[in-house]
């Protein structure tokens, strides 16, 4: 889908008192996306998860406006920030990382708006990626959009610790940067484009990287207190050992979740029930050129 590039010098657009500019790298924007983000999607609740993913939220939001400031958008209406889109490029990936409009801004054309232009950072790539709620509004837009919608599956709950079968024989340990060339290897293959500049900053901001490489495969998984958060492996019994690995160092008393999951990967729930956990359906994963990459669990930040 082609959208018409916003004209004048400083790539503003008007509709109704909307004003569409760019996200600057600065703190005061990167608050203002958290705060429309989390106005529009529901902002987690209490300490110390609220200050923690504030600090992820808002350095995530910076990280994008480093490395694609073309894809990342704010939108004003009388001086306050009422919506927001961050969208990135990956070697002929397109993500939209983040789509959020303020209730009380919703129906005057804002999402539409910042998804256009959005929609023109991705502009030659042959696939596109996003993960998204129910919210209809944002369903139509997908669709108009050329999304294809998968409804995913979450994992949620406490680890039966007696449900965690034998690993069996492929290693899995802490990576690093030096797997980094491991990792960009088994993203290309699965969805088509390595996550390349991404790696280091999940890196930074997830508790630990675990890596899977042998003869039987490759593979890697991110996790952060007990959410799983990206998992790729060249086979199904990889991303099941690594999935295995994951849950059994999530800490005493912390939930455990694994996001994400279209019916391709019954592997994943498969584990999941096995280690005690509850199985619901929220949310879609939107595709646009491309089938559902297996095995693989998404990031909803980076996909």
């Amino acid at each position: 889908m082609r959208a018409k590039r916003p004209h004048g010098p400083r790539r503003q657009a008007r509709m109704a008192g909307v004003i569409v500019r760019r996200v600057q790298d600065t703190s005061a924007d990167a608050s203002a996306v958290r705060e429309v983000a989390w106005a529009a999607h529901g902002a987690p609740s209490g300490p110390p998860d609220g200050p923690r993913r504030a600090v992820l939220h808002e350095a995530r939001t910076r990280h994008l406006v480093g490395t694609d400031p073309e894809g990342c958008w704010l939108a004003e209406l009388d001086g306050r920030v009422v919506g927001a889109a961050l969208s990135l490029r990956r070697e002929g990936v397109w993500v939209l990382a983040l789509f959020a409009v303020h209730p009380d801004a919703q129906g005057r054309g804002v999402g539409r708006m910042l998804l256009e232009r959005a929609v023109v950072h991705g502009r030659g790539c042959l696939r596109g990626m996003l993960c998204a709620s129910s919210s209809q509004a944002a369903v139509r837009s997908y669709r108009r959009a050329g999304f294809t919608l998968h409804p995913t599956m979450v994992l949620r709950g406490a680890v039966d610790r007696s449900g965690l079968l034998d690993p069996g024989d492929i290693p899995v340990h802490p990576g690093g940067t030096a797997q980094l060339h491991l990792l960009d290897s088994v993203d290309r293959r699965l969805r088509g484009a390595a996550h390349g500049v991404d790696h280091a900053f999940l890196l930074a901001h997830h508790d630990e990287l675990l890596v899977a490489d042998s003869l039987a495969g490759s593979g890697y998984c991110y996790r952060d207190g007990g959410a799983v958060k990206l998992l790729a492996a060249t086979s199904r019994r990889i991303a099941t050992r690594l999935l295995r690995e994951a849950l059994a160092r999530v800490p005493d008393g912390t939930e455990a979740s694994v996001e994400f999951l279209t019916a391709e990967q019954e592997w994943a729930v498969d584990v999941g029930l096995e280690v005690g956990l509850s199985v619901g359906t929220r949310g879609y994963l939107g595709l646009r050129g491309m089938r559902p990459p297996v095995p693989y669990v998404p990031s909803g930040g980076f996909l």
